[in-house]
């Protein structure tokens, strides 16, 4: 049995699909406000749950053999960035659980002191190396499906909105190819008590995604480019209002401010260890959103 957290978000779900697609026993880990009928129709058990309620990880983690920890923070990274996962890790330990595998973000290790779930996600990966469990931790660029929303609007209307400089690289990864990752991590011995940095097979630089939307639809880009300090200046009024939405916005800046992209080796590590080819981001928008 899997349980996996955040099974509704845009990883979550892709990796529930994938378990049951291969008749896998899952148990997807969901809030009751959440849209969980899709799961619940192809077949996972429905677990309703707080994960800011140690009672509910309790629950959750009886009877599971893998773990997979996809959820996101939101705008709490203390309670489940850390919180949630320290517990997830301690119940693993208690209950023999053979592999926990563990969604970090590339950069973790950089100490980007303005974003708590940097912080919160490298606590977390220090104790999950040291709770003696068998391990995978992922690293992954930015995601696929955060795309396709910008992709969408450049369809409609050819414009495409771009914070910051436009030089900076990236190596967005496939979603889809992220899930199957997680997934083969508990099966594969060379990915046990491993990190791996996971992106897609190109280096992008930001201007080059309205690039690859204008061959997809055909259609010249009217790229909006505000600069970042125009950000600092937003989140420096915001934070005069709400000083919790401040610190908040502190790891969306850090994403905006920064490169975040897999070397040549990384990704040939990533393909070999795995055996599979990464998808391209144009691939992939292709597949969703292309004509």
């Amino acid at each position: 049995m899997y349980l996996v957290t955040g099974a509704t978000g845009s990883l979550g779900r892709r990796i529930v699909r994938q378990l049951r697609e291969n008749e896998q026993p899952v148990k997807a880990f969901v809030r009751l406000s959440s849209s969980f009928g899709e799961l619940e129709d192809r077949g996972a058990e429905i677990f309703i749950g707080d994960l800011k309620e140690e009672r509910d990880i309790v629950k959750a983690c009886r009877d599971v053999k893998y773990i997979i920890s996809s959820h996101g923070s939101g705008k709490d990274a203390q309670a489940l960035d850390y919180r949630a996962n320290i517990d997830l890790i301690d119940r693993a330990v208690a209950n023999n659980v053979e592999h926990f595998v563990f969604i970090s973000v590339l950069g973790v290790d950089r100490g980007y002191q303005d974003s708590a779930t940097f912080k919160a996600k490298r606590e977390v990966e220090k104790y999950l190396i040291a709770s003696g469990l068998s391990y995978t931790i992922l690293r992954p660029s930015g995601f696929a499906n955060n795309i396709i929303p910008l992709a969408e609007r450049f369809r409609d209307t050819g414009i495409y909105f771009s914070i910051g400089d436009q030089k900076n690289r990236s190596s967005i990864v496939s979603t889809d190819d992220l899930a199957k990752i997680a997934i083969a991590s508990t099966q594969i011995e060379a990915a046990k008590n491993q990190i791996f940095a996971v992106g897609g097979p190109d280096i992008l630089k930001r201007e080059d995604i309205p690039r690859i939307l204008a061959r997809l639809f055909n259609r010249e880009p009217i790229v909006i480019n505000p600069p970042l300090e125009l950000f600092d200046g937003l989140r420096i009024g915001v934070g005069l209002i709400n000083p919790q939405l401040n610190k908040s916005l502190g790891t969306l800046r850090t994403l905006l401010a920064n490169e975040f992209f897999c070397t040549i080796d990384e990704i040939a590590r990533l393909e070999s260890t795995f055996e599979m080819k990464m998808e391209s981001l144009e691939s992939f928008l292709h597949r969703y959103v292309g004509q």
